[in-house]
């Protein structure tokens, strides 16, 4: 069995590890260009807590 530690303590894994499938993640250029315009578009200004950010 694996021990595992969380903020300093350990504590022991009771069940194996399950694999899981890899998935490819792809970056697709166009659509990444469209969002982005449209989102520009509907918000011109970028505010987070009340500041304001240059693009």
């Amino acid at each position: 069995m694996t021990t595992l530690t969380y903020r300093g303590k350990a504590y022991v894994q009771h069940k194996a590890a399950v694999p899981k499938r890899l998935i490819e993640l792809t970056y697709r250029r166009n659509v990444y260009l469209n969002r982005k315009e449209t989102l520009e578009q509907k918000h011109p200004e970028l505010t987070y807590r009340g500041n304001r950010y240059q693009k």
